[in-house]
């Protein structure tokens, strides 16, 4: 690739850019300079450039034509939570929900990382946009890298090039990112955030939401910041559409931690008797979701990604035909292995023996995983089947539901309904999950993960809950607010249901509850479905199953209620006073 200087001259309104471009340069030294366009033609250079060096790895062109396999570093697969840091002057305005660093004290310590990082490698100054190129709710990035890798998914995951370059040029503001792969030494490694300017700084990794900084990054760890200022919500969650046999269209928002399902609900395909009735479902985003107030007072959303940057195991056939149709050309895997024949494989997909495993060794049946748990997969969002063409809406797509979930093996019911939009904010502040190989860390551990924002909210998640409450004001006609648990488990350990497309059902019930026109019966911690509301028709449920996913367990949830009064009183004075109230009325109301 023909690297490009500097240019000679621009709007007084990019000179904050070049000065910045240039500081950068003269910290880190590289040989080239190459401001990226988004072109076809740049990205095939790119693609040449990294299969010459072997950073990716052609797959089989006559099964999976486009696609290649990257193989990233064996200590650099997941997110870094103990090493990402959120930097105000206050660490109170971190919160306890972050790990905190001074300013200054950040800027010097990974700085010094810098120094002369880029010598003999390429510097990719890549301008992109989240979200529609032509939306107000829209906002614009630069990031600096000196991985070809990166530049390749934030041209699959954002609208990155010239039109988001003529946008910042318009604009005259833009979040600042700067990432190097360093040496990938994972004791040199961090991920910093600057959220008072707009910054972030990453250094030491090449994995996913660690490098690609327009996803978690800016995405939700600036843009919650940028939120909160400026009166609107960055979030955690899928959008989806769900359009019934009448034509009418009803957008879900929903809040899972990774590998919780957020991508297959976003996916979803209706069941066969569903099909046959008319509905469809539409996809407009499966991971980031930002949310404005309208003027109608309900709130407008979009997703600030323009591709799917996915988990692969469990993908298949059965749990999510979609993606696997969008990833069948034109995909960019990471950490997956390889069949004999070249195709990608992992975990979960079918019955074929994989070759090679996610490092490149032969694999041997027994051995351990062939596919690292949280390989990915890095593709353009209109590959999906039922990818939707409200995704590129400029003002957005109008949100009846919230939805809040998790992994939860006892205790929470299939689905319940909060009373308001206070205790909605309740709800999602207490929800908990157990995590997954998403993150680094043990598996299988149950940890309250507000609104799965844990690892991912720019500020005091006390700032943050006060800032969702704040939304309820006159005027204002917000989204029901329900939560759901796909994971209950029966005293044997088996899912207790079906999940999937079936999970259509539950929100066929929540559409109705929006419409007035669905069944609940009233308990202390919300408004729960009676067998009879949903439509199980197909669905076959055994009495256990039927108490389980049905049912309300008042001394559990006595107990629950403990766990959740403990973990606000956490966050000390600044836990809104709205959010303790709610806590004790439920609370009362459990004898608790």
């Amino acid at each position: 690739m023909n690297a490009s200087p500097l240019p000679s001259s621009t709007p007084s309104s990019l000179e904050a850019l070049n000065d910045w471009v240039a500081e950068v340069a003269a910290l880190t030294n590289p040989d080239s300079i190459h401001w990226c366009d988004g072109s076809d033609a740049e990205f095939d250079a790119l693609v040449a450039g990294m299969q010459a060096d072997g950073t990716l790895l052609p797959l089989n062109q006559d099964t999976h034509p486009g696609s290649w396999l990257h193989r990233s570093d064996p200590d650099d697969v997941a997110r870094v939570e103990h090493l990402t840091f959120v930097c105000y002057e206050k660490e109170e305005d971190a919160g306890p929900n972050n790990n905190w660093m001074a300013p200054a004290e950040a800027h010097a310590k990974i700085d010094a990382l810098f120094d002369g990082c880029m010598r003999g490698r390429t510097m990719y100054v890549i301008p992109y946009c989240m979200g529609p190129i032509d939306s107000p709710l829209s906002r614009c990035g630069v990031e600096i890298t000196d991985s070809p890798y990166v530049v390749a998914n934030m041209r699959l995951m954002t609208r990155m090039g010239a039109d988001a370059q003529a946008r910042i040029e318009r604009e005259g503001s833009f979040v600042r990112g700067l990432h190097s792969t360093g040496e990938l030494d994972p004791d040199r490694r961090y991920i910093m955030h600057f959220p008072d300017e707009l910054s972030i700084k990453s250094y030491g990794s090449g994995y996913g939401g660690n490098a690609l900084l327009g996803k978690k990054c800016h995405a939700l760890r600036i843009a919650s910041h940028q939120a909160r200022s400026e009166g609107w919500l960055a979030e955690h969650m899928l959008i989806v559409g769900i359009e019934n046999p009448q034509g009418e269209t009803h957008y879900i928002a929903a809040a899972f931690p990774s590998a919780c399902g957020k991508t297959n609900l976003s996916m979803l395909i209706p069941p066969d008797a569903y099909r046959e009735k008319g509905w469809k479902v539409w996809t407009v985003g499966d991971d980031i979701c930002w949310m404005r107030p309208g003027e109608d007072g309900r709130l407008y959303a979009i997703n600030p990604e323009a591709g799917y940057f996915g988990v692969a195991p469990g993908t298949s056939a059965k749990s999510n035909p979609n993606a696997l149709a969008s990833i069948q050309h034109d995909t960019i895997f990471t950490n997956v292995a390889v069949t004999d024949d070249n195709q990608p494989w992992w975990e979960g997909l079918d019955d074929r023996v994989p070759a090679r495993d996610w490092q490149g060794r032969d694999y041997v049946a027994g051995g351990g995983k062939a596919a690292h748990p949280n390989s990915r997969f890095t593709v353009s969002a209109k590959q999906c089947p039922s990818y939707s063409p409200q995704a590129e809406a400029a003002q957005g797509v109008p949100i009846s539901a919230i939805v809040f979930g998790g992994r939860r093996a006892s205790l929470v019911p299939l689905v319940f309904e909060a009373r308001d939009w206070t205790h909605g904010v309740l709800v999602g502040a207490s929800m908990g999950s157990e995590t997954t190989a998403a993150a680094t860390g043990q598996v299988g551990v149950m940890r309250r993960d507000p609104m799965a924002m844990k690892p991912f909210c720019g500020y005091n998640f006390a700032d943050y809950f006060g800032h969702w409450l704040s939304f309820d004001k006159p005027g204002a006609q917000l989204p029901k607010v329900f939560h759901v648990n796909w994971f209950r488990k029966g005293d044997g350990g088996d899912f207790l249901w079906p999940g999937f497309g079936d999970n259509l059902r539950v929100l066929e019930w929540m559409i109705g509850r929006v419409k007035g026109e669905a069944g609940a019966v009233d308990t202390a911690i919300g408004a729960l479905p009676r067998p009879e509301d949903l439509n199980l028709d197909g669905v076959e449920l055994s009495d256990e199953a039927r108490d389980k996913l049905f049912g309300f367990d008042p001394e559990g949830w006595r107990s629950e209620f403990d766990g959740i009064g403990e973990y606000l009183a956490g966050y000390g004075e600044r836990a809104p006073e709205a959010l303790l109230a709610e806590h004790a009325r439920i609370a009362k109301r459990l004898g608790g």
